[in-house]
């Protein structure tokens, strides 16, 4: 049988009216390596090159060496149909290196590294989003094995999509749809209700709010929202920044305190849109996706979820979230600088 070569495309799944990314160099990355050959330390004297050419940094970014979406990307392997289409898999695919410390984890860096990441993730939202090419920036962290990564080392990483994802396509529909109706932000009408509420709330300060969301999938997902209506993180103040730092840092607390241990999860930054449309109705948000539902059974995605797109939560967000909210640290003025 003839091999086909190594190709980055996306092909249209007209069924499912959404784009599939084909990129079959990635089954050579780099998996699970020894800690003394982590592509992702610093290159130290002495010892084995890495993707980082100096001995010390703070943060590092720098574009994947196995990326899904391409600069410059080749032709497709194969024609497309009118119903089939096959288009070059654009945009451009990052790596975020939190820190050089291998053993690390977001959770252990100061307010002040957080406040320095966030920085970097508006920036490369910035950057990359005026790329002619790019409709939509996708900044998130896989987080442990039990989510699939391939390396320890804490990083995150940047998507720069040629569309806007499926995801947070509805999200934006939905977003519009409910402003046309009512003339108000969706988010900011759920956080209103969430406060009055208050059972669901983990977490607060002044200007950013975390809570397990009244429809969570998962069973301990939590949702951060700014509680002024933006749309982007370059958009926020100083002092939000601070507190999503702290928010940030609370939440990651409450998640290693919950079982004991560095729980995985998948952070998720949803921002608008950069494709020059008009998107106010959007409100900047940040998902955390653990997939635990107890200190040693994990949620799979199975039948319903996979194969129906219709998620089953076996807890009650009534229940999970007051179990965060009461762990340690209570409060935001509890956590370590």
């Amino acid at each position: 049988m003839q091999r086909l070569p190594v190709m980055s495309e996306r092909r249209w799944n007209p069924v499912l009216g959404e784009w599939v990314i084909t990129a079959t160099h990635r089954q050579d990355r780099t998996f699970l390596p020894p800690a003394d050959y982590c592509p992702l330390d610093p290159t130290r004297p002495g010892g084995h090159p890495t993707e980082i050419d100096r001995a010390d940094f703070e943060i590092v970014v720098f574009e994947n060496r196995f990326p899904s979406l391409r600069r410059d990307p080749p032709e497709p392997a194969v024609a497309g149909t009118e119903l089939s289409p096959v288009e070059r898999a654009s945009g451009v695919c990052e790596v975020v290196v939190y820190t050089p410390e291998h053993e690390a984890t977001l959770t252990s860096e100061s307010l002040e590294h957080i406040r320095r990441l966030i920085a970097v993730w508006a920036h490369r939202t910035v950057v990359l989003g005026a790329r002619p090419e790019v409709d939509y920036v996708f900044v998130f962290e896989n987080k442990g094995e039990a989510i699939g990564v391939t390396l320890h080392h804490p990083h995150g990483q940047i998507y720069a999509y040629p569309t806007i994802p499926p995801v947070l396509e509805r999200e934006v529909a939905n977003a519009r749809s409910h402003v046309r109706r009512t003339g108000r932000c969706l988010w900011c009408d759920l956080q209103e209700q969430e406060l009055a509420d208050g059972r669901r709330i983990v977490a607060e300060t002044e200007s950013w709010v975390a809570g397990v969301p009244f429809a969570a999938r998962w069973p301990y997902e939590v949702h951060l929202l700014p509680r002024r209506h933006v749309g982007w993180l370059h958009e926020l103040t100083a002092p939000e920044v601070d507190d999503l730092a702290l928010t940030l840092k609370t939440v990651l607390l409450k998640y290693d305190a919950l079982f004991g241990f560095s729980l995985p999860y998948i952070m998720a930054i949803h921002q608008r849109p950069t494709d020059g449309g008009n998107h106010e109705s959007y409100h900047l948000h940040i998902e955390f996706l653990p997939p635990n539902r107890t200190e040693s059974k994990l949620k799979y995605l199975a039948g319903s979820e996979t194969a129906a797109g219709a998620f089953i939560n076996d807890t009650l967000p009534e229940e999970t979230a007051p179990r965060l909210r009461e762990l340690e640290p209570r409060t935001t003025a509890e956590v370590p600088s």
